[in-house]
C-alpha cells in the first residue's frame, strides 16, 4: 500500500516517525483561532459553560508559538541537538522560512481583515531562535523561564515607546507583529524548543509535561487573582501583574504558557489511545497549519468583500455565520488533502523554495520526528 500515492500520504501522516499528538495540538489551536476570530468571545470566563469559549482568546496564539518551538527543536535534532558542523545549514533554512513567513504575513495584513496577523512575529522569532539551536532541554527551559519572569516587567516601557505613536508607527507594528511582541514571546518559543528536546514518545515525559503545564497554569492564574488588589490603582503594576488575554503580563505568560504545555502533553497522551483515530480530521488540520491559517483569512476576506463590500467589517462577518462552514471546510478539505496528497500546499511551497536556495540537510538521516517548522498559523488570538 505504501507504494501508492495514498499509501505514501498515509505513511507520512500517521507513520511511526510522526508525533501525531503535536498535529492534534495544532489542530485544536487552529479551531481555537477560528473561534476567537469569528465567534463572540468577548465575555468573562466563569463556571458557566456558555462562557468557556473565551478560553480560546490569547491561548490559541500562545499555543502556536510554543508549538513553533517544538517543531524547530524536532527538525534540528530532537532530544540530541545537531552537531555544530550541521547547524549553519539548519540555521539558514530556518532564517529563509522566517523570511517567507514574513512576506506572506504582510500580504495577509494587506487584505484588511481585522485580526492581528501573527506571521511577521513568527518570522522574527525564527531568527531569534537561531542562537539557541545547540541548547538542550534544561538550558532552553532555564532561558525561557528567565525571559518569562523578566520581560513582562520591561514590556510596558517598550509598549509606551514613542515610535509606535509616531509617523509610520502602525505600519511598523504590523511589520514586526507587535501585537505578539517578540521581546516576550521568545520565552514561549524557547519553552517549546525545550519541549521538543524531550523524549516526546516517552509516557513519563508526556505525563510530566502535562503536569508541569497544569502547575504553571494554576500558579499563573492563581497569582493573577491574588495580586489584583496590589496592582489596583497603579497602571504599571496593572500592566505587569495581569493574566489578561494579549497583555503579555507576567501572569498571562506563566498561566497561558502553562496552558499550552498542558495542552501539548494531553494531546500526546490522548494519541496513545483510540482517540488518535477519532481525531484524524483535527490532526489533518494540524498537519498543515500554515495552509489552514492563510486559507481561513483569505476566505474571510473574499466572503466579506462579496457580502459586505468591506473586509474590515468584523461585526458583519460574525453575523454572517462564517465560523461553522469555514471550520467544516477546513476539517474536510485538510483531511482529504492529507490522506491523498500529503503535505499542505503552502508547506510544500515553502519547503521547495528553501530546498532550492539552501539545499537539503547536508548530512544523511536528518531527523523526521515531527512536522517541519513552517507553521505560522499561530493562532492569532483574534480581534482584540
Amino acid at each position: 500500500m505504501t507504494s501508492s500515492p495514498i499509501g505514501r500520504a498515509w505513511s507520512r501522516f500517521d507513520g511511526a516517525g510522526r508525533l501525531v499528538g503535536v498535529d492534534l495540538a495544532r489542530g485544536l489551536a487552529v479551531l481555537g483561532m477560528l473561534a476567537a476570530h469569528l465567534l463572540d468571545t468577548e465575555r468573562t470566563l466563569t463556571p458557566d459553560p456558555s462562557t468557556w469559549i473565551t478560553l480560546v482568546n490569547g491561548r490559541s496564539s500562545i499555543l502556536f508559538a510554543v508549538l513553533a518551538g517544538v517543531s524547530i527543536a524536532l527538525v534540528t535534532g530532537g532530544p540530541r541537538p545537531l552537531e555544530p558542523q550541521r547547524r549553519p545549514r539548519a540555521a539558514a533554512r530556518l532564517a529563509l522560512r522566517g523570511a517567507l513567513l514574513w512576506v506572506i504575513g504582510l500580504l495577509l495584513v494587506m487584505t484588511g481583515v481585522p485580526v492581528y496577523v501573527i506571521l511577521p512575529a513568527y518570522a522574527l522569532l525564527f531568527v531569534l531562535a537561531l542562537p539557541f539551536l545547540g541548547m538542550r532541554a534544561r538550558s532552553l527551559f532555564v532561558a525561557a523561564g528567565v525571559l518569562a519572569l523578566v520581560m513582562p516587567w520591561i514590556q510596558p516601557i517598550l509598549d509606551a515607546a514613542p515610535v509606535w505613536a509616531g509617523l509610520g508607527g502602525a505600519e511598523l507594528e504590523a511589520a514586526v507583529g507587535w501585537a505578539y511582541p517578540f521581546t516576550v514571546w521568545i520565552a514561549f518559543l524557547l519553552a517549546g524548543m525545550g519541549v521538543g528536546r524531550l523524549d516526546l514518545r516517552s509516557l513519563a515525559d508526556q505525563g510530566l509535561l502535562a503536569m508541569a503545564g497544569l502547575s504553571l497554569a494554576l500558579a499563573g492564574y492563581g497569582f493573577a487573582i491574588a495580586t489584583r488588589p496590589v496592582a489596583a490603582g497603579d497602571p504599571y503594576l496593572a500592566a505587569v501583574l495581569t493574566a489578561e488575554d494579549h497583555s503579555s503580563g507576567l501572569w498571562e505568560v506563566l498561566g497561558s504558557g502553562g496552558f499550552a504545555l498542558l495542552t501539548i502533553g494531553v494531546c500526546l497522551l490522548l494519541c496513545r489511545t483510540p482517540l488518535r483515530w477519532v481525531a484524524v480530521p483535527l490532526r489533518a488540520v494540524g498537519s498543515m497549519p500554515l495552509t489552514a491559517y492563510v486559507l481561513q483569512l483569505v476566505v474571510w476576506a473574499v466572503v466579506a468583500l462579496v457580502l459586505l463590500g468591506d473586509t474590515s467589517d468584523l461585526g458583519g462577518i460574525r453575523e454572517a455565520g462564517l465560523f461553522v462552514p469555514l471550520t467544516l471546510g477546513l476539517l474536510v478539505g485538510c483531511t482529504v488533502w492529507a490522506l491523498t496528497i500529503g503535505r499542505g500546499p503552502l508547506e510544500m511551497f515553502i519547503d521547495a523554495v528553501v530546498r532550492r536556495i539552501v539545499g537539503r540537510d547536508a548530512a544523511p538521516g536528518a531527523p523526521t520526528r515531527g512536522p517541519a517548522p513552517v507553521i505560522g498559523s499561530g493562532g492569532v488570538g483574534g480581534p482584540r
